[in-house]
C-alpha cells in the first residue's frame, strides 16, 4: 500500500507525495492562473499560511 502525505509548504502550495515522490502542488493562495494547480503566485500575492503535515490512511 502506498503512503501517502499532503504537505502544507509554510506561505506555499499543498504538496500531495506518494511514497515520498511529489506528484501535486495544489495551490492553496487561490491566486494561482492554473488552479488547482500551483503557478508560484502565492509568491507576489503576499500569501501567508503556516506549515502542516498530514498522512492520508487507507
Amino acid at each position: 500500500m502506498p503512503k501517502v502525505e499532503v504537505q502544507s509548504v509554510e506561505n506555499g502550495p499543498n504538496l500531495v507525495m506518494v511514497d515520498g515522490k511529489t506528484v501535486a502542488a495544489l495551490c492553496r493562495c487561490g491566486h494561482s492562473q492554473k488552479k488547482p494547480n500551483c503557478d508560484g503566485s502565492h509568491r507576489t500575492s503576499g500569501f501567508h499560511a503556516p506549515a502542516a503535515k498530514i498522512e492520508i490512511l487507507s
